[in-house]
């Protein structure tokens, strides 16, 4: 049994047929594309790969990938644009297929993601990809500490205190009558 795989050319369908498990850690300053946004390329990635077969009745048994992965990365506030620490974590199952046209076909009805197959799959580009997406679109402090503690959350702002422009209707009409 194989038991040096390499992530970056890793033969998914050999991986799956040993039911093998690959994991490792790297500093955020290592994921180029994932460190774009952060303040500080400081933190560590860690993942986790593990494939499988799935038998299914009447054909051959598919292939599978799940992933796992984290990262705390510091983000700007878009708020207080301070440093914000956010933890991003993923966790998907990928199925693999031969050929383009099958996941395209496959894609649009299956939950999961369905990915081509190959000899020399780069799983890591992979967790980058999945990190990327999970990351927030608006990072923001639970409270900014840089503002005024009845700025930093939106269930503190009161309304201004405006009289109903309806009630002014309703005491002009009770004059008239």
């Amino acid at each position: 049994m194989k038991t040096d795989w390499d992530p970056r050319h890793l033969d998914i369908r050999a991986f799956a047929q040993a039911q093998a498990t690959l994991q490792g850690a790297a500093a955020l300053g290592d994921w180029l594309r994932l460190r774009e946004d952060a303040v500080q390329p400081q933190g560590e990635v860690r993942w986790q790969l593990t494939g499988q077969q799935r038998a299914v009745v009447g054909g051959e048994a598919e292939v599978w990938l799940s992933l796992q992965a984290q990262v705390q990365i510091p983000l700007v506030c878009q708020r207080c644009l301070a440093p914000v620490a956010c933890d991003v974590a993923v966790e998907r199952d990928f199925r693999f297929v031969a050929d383009e046209a099958q996941a395209q076909l496959q894609d649009e009805l299956a939950e999961e993601d369905v990915l081509v197959w190959s000899r020399s799959f780069d799983a890591l580009e992979l967790v980058e990809d999945e990190l990327i997406m999970a990351l927030p679109m608006v990072p923001l402090h639970d409270h900014c500490p840089t503002l005024p503690s009845a700025m930093t959350s939106a269930e503190d702002v009161q309304p201004n205190e405006r009289p109903n422009p309806f009630a002014v209707l309703s005491a002009l009409r009770d004059r008239k009558s």
